[in-house]
């Protein structure tokens, strides 16, 4: 029987981890916190495809490896794939995932607890969601480092739940 994570416990691992690394331990240098938020993406990352690839020949070229992770990879993970894949042919790929799992029971606005400005609000709203997006992008490099791919991942936000995931492969 395979081992499976329940979608609401993923949502409350993810929301706790980015809670404790922004709230309590690193609370005042937001991008260390974002740094080990994604160093535990790219361990997951890494071991799932480990996992995945286990039966599978090595991937010839690295439009065949994004073309794993857009499908298979994202398939395992989402149940669903990729909507859309762009690249420039010159190592930029771009994924499109108009509904998000993870950003899709986020709000796009701002929370009424925050004291101060609108645009105050706005603006920790968007470092929150910006935080929850750390860790994909290192699931994503870590999957694609275990494939012999070294990138560098980062994560835009359109209109949630939509999220682009820029990866930029390293020569």
């Amino acid at each position: 029987m395979a081992r499976e994570v329940s979608e609401s416990c993923m949502d409350s691992l993810l929301t706790e981890i980015v809670s404790s690394y922004c709230n309590v331990l690193y609370a005042a240098k937001p991008e260390l916190a974002a740094r080990r938020i994604e160093a535990i993406g790219y361990q997951v990352g890494h071991q799932l495809s480990e996992r995945y690839t286990m039966e599978r020949p090595r991937f010839s070229d690295h439009l065949e490896a994004i073309k794993f992770i857009c499908k298979d990879f994202w398939s395992e993970l989402f149940k669903k794939q990729i909507d859309n894949l762009k690249t420039n042919h010159r190592g930029t790929f771009v994924l499109q995932d108009d509904k998000f799992a993870w950003l899709s029971r986020m709000s796009g606005e701002p929370s009424t607890e925050t004291r101060g400005s609108a645009q105050e609000a706005g603006n920790k709203a968007a470092e929150t969601t910006g935080m929850h997006l750390y860790f994909p992008c290192g699931i994503i490099r870590g999957a694609l480092s275990n494939l012999g791919i070294p990138c560098a991942v980062s994560a835009d936000i359109s209109n949630l739940p939509a999220c682009s995931f820029v990866i930029r492969i390293k020569v």
